[in-house]
């Protein structure tokens, strides 16, 4: 992979399959609690709470996956996909498709939802920076445990 800097073609190292996996890992077990947590604040939590805990954690699942998929994408751009999904999902919802496919599978319930809920919106907002934040403390963490390498997913 070449970069272009000041007119230099610069070589960017590839990454070996043991560090692909390590920068991996960390989201992966996120992206697993993130579901736990979810399941569980629904059936702890009641009403508004348990309701709007799950939206939160929806898009703080998105943000995890996103860095799953894509370990070297920046925190930011993760945060901003994961609210984009989110709300799109949301908007979808206006269709009526998700709800006519929730009434025949669960996990079509639990990923697309069923009904448009306006005020769901913000706490999709507050799951992305959540994201933001923790994967940005995490990278700060490593960053001090190796001496200063650099990590992409806080900025």
């Amino acid at each position: 992979m070449r970069s272009r800097r000041a007119g230099h073609a610069m070589r960017v190292p590839r990454e070996t399959g043991r560090q692909a996996v390590r920068r991996r890992a960390a989201p992966a077990l996120a992206a697993v609690l993130t579901v736990v947590a979810g399941l569980s604040a629904r059936s702890v939590l009641d009403g508004a709470a348990g309701k709007y805990a799950g939206d939160t954690l929806y898009a703080l699942l998105i943000f995890w996956l996103v860095l799953v998929v894509a370990p070297r994408t920046r925190g930011w751009v993760a945060a901003a996909v994961a609210l984009g999904v989110s709300t799109a999902v949301e908007l979808f919802q206006l269709t009526g498709i998700p709800a006519a496919l929730g009434a025949h599978s669960a996990l079509a319930r639990l990923v697309l939802g069923t009904t448009f809920n306006a005020p769901d919106l913000p706490f999709y907002a507050v799951g992305a920076a959540l994201g933001w934040t923790l994967a940005g403390a995490a990278g700060a963490l490593s960053r001090a445990r190796s001496g200063g390498l650099t990590e992409n997913a806080g900025r």
